[in-house]
């Protein structure tokens, strides 16, 4: 169970995960050996899951981000594994959610730039097992990106 100091440090790391003990300490108003065994337990309890470095996308030449609507062919057990492994292997591929609606899942991919994503869709994701429909979104502009989750 969280209490109020465990979601202070957890939105601190989350904003930055760079931050010491030390200066976790001082914006929480605790010594640093309680910060580190507060921290310590929420990674040993599963609340932090890793550490990640978020790059700028733009200066590394990924300025294509797609949004696709995937449809499978049947809507069973077998064909959702399938292409749940298939899918883990791409790395173009930044997020996979099966969703409930009128199609199977949402993907968000992340490409150099249109002919990258032409490539990707006509070789690799049109031949995953299973896929019967792909819709594809491209987004012009992103107004919101966080990785941020409330707590």
């Amino acid at each position: 169970m969280l209490d109020k100091v465990d979601r202070q440090i957890l939105d601190l790391l989350q904003e930055n995960a760079h931050l010491t003990i030390q200066e976790i300490g001082q914006r929480i108003n605790l010594s640093k050996t309680p910060v580190h065994e507060r921290i310590k337990r929420l990674e040993r309890e599963g609340y932090i899951d890793k550490y990640v470095t978020l790059l700028n996308k733009k200066k590394l030449g990924n300025l294509l981000m797609v949004y696709c609507q995937v449809t499978l062919d049947k809507q069973t057990r077998t064909t959702f594994d399938e292409f749940d492994r298939a899918i883990a292997s791409l790395p173009p591929v930044m997020e996979c959610s099966l969703v409930s609606g009128t199609f199977d899942y949402l993907l968000k991919i992340l490409v150099r730039d249109m002919e990258a994503y032409n490539q990707f869709y006509q070789e690799k994701l049109s031949a995953l097992p299973g896929v019967l429909h792909i819709s594809s979104f491209f987004v012009m502009a992103e107004v919101k990106s966080s990785t941020v989750v409330p707590i």
